[in-house]
């Protein structure tokens, strides 16, 4: 497969994987009160990411693995800072233009236990699989052109990942949610993206992206926590 044929398959079959679960996890009439309606889609993605990671095992590398310890320590630490760093400065920018604070639809929706079992946990496996796990690597050949970022090279393949992750949460557009909380939800995901991106490109395993993910939610997980306590 060309590189630009890589480009236009990745993208294309990544948006129908979104779409097409998007579209099927609403018109889903299952309820059952502990389980939020955002699962069935998620499932959906995991389980198509799965099947085009497995169907098209030539082209794309996909490899997961307990990672070392150590090793972990430094994705989750900045993909932790990246969710501080970007939620204070858009909160001072907030601040400064007298734009009223929006919280995520999910604190109002889900108990901290759900938010741990279906955001922190679920939702970080299930979009580093489509995003980092498919989309990343069904472009690797493509990871020497890129961009140095604090003297780290930063290749295509990580920058393609992170921005088509960070554009899905547009569908927030659907929850009621602002300008504002919009734009800082796109910077919040691209910046934590492309850190997710540079450690499994870096350790060539999806563990660390996961991990990274994770770590990126852990703010919303204690927010949470706050709001249940409020």
């Amino acid at each position: 497969m060309k590189n630009n044929e890589r480009f236009i398959w990745g993208i294309l079959l990544t948006a129908i994987v979104f779409l097409i679960s998007s579209f099927v996890s609403r018109k889903l009439q299952i309820n059952i009160e502990f389980i939020p309606k955002s699962f069935w889609g998620d499932t959906l993605i995991l389980i198509l990411s799965i099947a085009l990671i497995c169907g098209l095992k030539k082209h794309v590398n996909y490899k997961i693995s307990v990672p070392k310890f150590k090793k972990t320590l430094k994705p989750m630490l900045f993909g932790f800072l990246a969710a501080v760093i970007v939620n204070v400065f858009m909160t001072i920018i907030g601040n400064i233009f007298g734009i009223k604070a929006e919280s995520h639809y999910a604190f109002d929706v889900m108990s901290p236990l759900q938010f741990f079992l279906f955001i922190f946990i679920y939702a970080s496996v299930v979009e580093e699989v489509l995003f980092r796990g498919f989309l990343q690597n069904i472009l690797k050949p493509l990871k020497d052109k890129g961009i140095k970022i604090f003297k780290r090279h930063v290749s295509l393949p990580v920058i393609i990942g992170a921005l088509a992750f960070s554009l899905v949460h547009l569908n927030l557009i659907t929850t009621g949610a602002g300008a504002f909380f919009l734009a800082r939800t796109l910077i919040a995901t691209f910046t934590l993206g492309l850190i997710a991106g540079y450690y499994q490109e870096k350790y060539d395993n999806n563990a660390y992206a996961i991990l990274t993910h994770m770590a990126g939610n852990f703010m919303g997980l204690m927010a949470s926590l706050l709001t249940s306590l409020t």
